[in-house]
C-alpha cells in the first residue's frame, strides 16, 4: 500500500505539503502513509487518482448546447447544475477575490470567457455581457436573510432594497435580463426573501420579473435534505420568456425517496484522515458550553449543536469559521467535539462526490465562508433537469429522455 500511495502522489505531482492540503490531513499523517506506518484509506487513494487523471486530461470545456451566464457566482454551484444538462458558461461575475480563486481552480475556460468582479458596470451597460440563453444569479442574500436583517437592525443599518451596497444589486440582474432577453433564468436566495418586509420585497421582485420584463415565473422553497445531510432551505425563482406552461409541479419525481436521504456518515472523514487540527480547544469548548447553559436557563435556544454520523446537520453558514458551533461533530473517543473539515463541507454542499474532485486552494477560513454561502449542487442539478425539457423546446434542441439525463 505504501508504494501505491507514493506512486499516486508522484503521478498527481504533489509534495507532502500539497498532499496534506488536498486530502485534508496533517503532514505527519501523509508521512505515515508514505512510510507504511499507517495504511492510506481507499478514499485518499481515490482522490490522488482523481487529481492525477484531472492533471492529465484538463482542457477547456466544450462548446455546449446552449450558453449561460453565472452572476454572483460564488464558487460555481449554479454553474455545475447547468453544465450537467449541456450548457456552456460564457460570462462569470463574482466580486470576492477568494471565491474567484476557488472558481478559477475548478473551472477551465477558454480565453474569450470574461470573469468580472463588480457586476454594477455590466448592469449599467448590459451590452458588455455576451449573448446568452440562460441567466443564473444567486444575488446577495445578506440583505434578506434572518441573520443579516437581525444584525443590520441591531446596528441601525438598512436592509433589503434599502441596502444600497447589496439589496439593489437585483436590479442589475433585471437590467441585464431586459437588454438580452434570454430564454430563461434561475434566481436563488434565502427562504426569508419571501417574508422580508412583510412580503413587500418579494412582491417587488415578482412584479419586476413578471409584469415589467414579461417573463412567466414560478418559484419554490426547496430543502437540501433529500440530497445532502443538511437542513437547508432556499427559494428558487425560474422564469421563461416563451414557455407559459412551466411550473414546479412534478418536480417531486426528481427528489430522492425519503428512505435514500443521506446522513452525516456519508460525508464524514475518518479520524485518521483528520488528526487533531479540527478538534475544539478546551477553552473554546468550555466557552460554548457555558454560553449554551446561560441561554437555556433563560429559555432561549441559543448555543452549539452536536451531531453524530446518523444525524442530519443544521444549515452550514458563512460564519462557521468563527467557532463551528452550529455543526459540531461528536467524538465519543476524543476529548472534545470537532468542526467539519473544509473537505467535509464540500461534500455537505454536494460540490465533491466520488466522481468529482473539488479543489480547495484557499485557507480554511475562506473555504468555510465559501461553502456557507454556496448553493447545494445536487438540488440545483435537479432544478436544471426539471427546466431542461422546456428549455430545449424553446431553443429547438433535441429533447433528451429525462431519466437518461439524470
Amino acid at each position: 500500500m505504501t508504494d501505491t500511495f507514493l506512486t499516486w502522489m508522484d503521478r498527481a505531482s504533489l509534495d507532502r505539503a500539497q498532499a496534506s492540503d488536498e486530502l485534508g490531513v496533517c503532514e505527519a499523517t501523509i508521512q505515515r502513509y508514505i512510510n507504511g506506518k499507517s495504511e492510506a484509506p481507499k478514499l485518499a487513494l481515490d482522490r490522488l487518482k482523481a487529481i492525477s487523471n484531472a492533471t492529465a486530461t484538463d482542457k477547456p470545456i466544450s462548446d455546449g448546447e446552449f450558453r449561460f451566464i453565472d452572476l454572483f457566482a460564488g464558487i460555481g454551484g449554479l454553474r455545475l447544475g447547468f453544465e450537467a444538462i449541456g450548457g456552456k458558461c460564457v460570462f462569470t461575475s463574482e466580486w470576492d477575490v477568494h471565491s474567484q480563486r476557488t472558481y478559477r481552480a475548478n473551472f477551465l475556460d477558454d480565453d474569450s470567457h470574461t470573469f468580472a468582479g463588480d457586476i454594477r458596470p455590466y448592469g449599467t451597460d448590459p451590452s458588455k455581457v455576451p449573448e446568452h440563453d440562460v441567466l443564473l444569479a444567486g444575488f446577495p442574500c445578506q440583505p434578506f436573510s434572518l441573520a443579516g436583517v437581525s444584525k443590520k437592525n441591531a446596528l441601525g443599518r438598512p436592509h433589503g432594497f434599502e441596502d444600497e451596497t447589496q439589496g439593489t444589486l437585483f436590479f442589475d440582474v433585471a437590467r441585464i435580463l431586459a437588454h438580452h432577453r434570454p430564454k430563461a433564468f434561475l434566481l436563488e436566495n434565502v427562504k426569508n426573501l419571501q417574508s422580508h418586509d412583510r412580503g413587500k420585497t418579494f412582491e417587488v421582485i415578482k412584479r419586476t420579473l413578471r409584469d415589467e420584463l414579461g417573463y412567466h415565473i414560478d418559484f419554490r422553497v426547496i430543502s437540501a435534505t433529500p440530497w445532502v445531510p443538511q437542513k437547508r432551505e432556499r427559494v428558487f425563482i425560474v422564469g421563461f420568456r416563451d414557455s407559459t406552461d412551466f411550473s414546479f409541479e412534478g418536480f417531486e419525481r426528481l427528489i430522492p425517496h425519503a428512505s435514500n436521504h443521506p446522513t452525516l456518515d456519508s460525508i464524514l472523514q475518518s479520524h485518521n484522515e483528520i488528526g487533531q487540527k479540527y478538534t475544539l480547544t478546551e477553552k473554546l469548548w468550555d466557552y460554548l458550553q457555558a454560553y449554551r447553559q446561560k441561554h437555556e436557563s433563560k429559555g432561549n435556544g441559543f448555543g452549539y449543536s452536536l451531531f453524530g454520523p446518523d444525524d442530519v446537520a443544521r444549515t452550514l453558514s458563512a460564519r462557521y469559521h468563527k467557532d463551528g458551533s452550529e455543526i459540531l461533530i461528536d467524538q465519543p473517543q476524543g476529548p472534545r467535539p470537532r468542526r467539519l473539515t473544509p473537505r467535509e463541507c464540500a461534500r455537505l454542499m454536494g460540490f465533491e462526490r466520488s466522481e468529482r474532485l473539488w479543489k480547495i486552494p484557499v485557507s480554511d477560513t475562506q473555504a468555510y465562508r465559501q461553502f456557507g454561502n454556496a448553493v447545494v449542487v445536487p438540488a440545483v442539478e435537479a432544478i436544471a433537469r426539471h427546466m431542461e425539457p422546456k428549455l430545449r423546446r424553446d431553443l429547438n434542441l433535441p429533447i433528451r429522455d429525462l431519466l437518461d439525463a439524470a
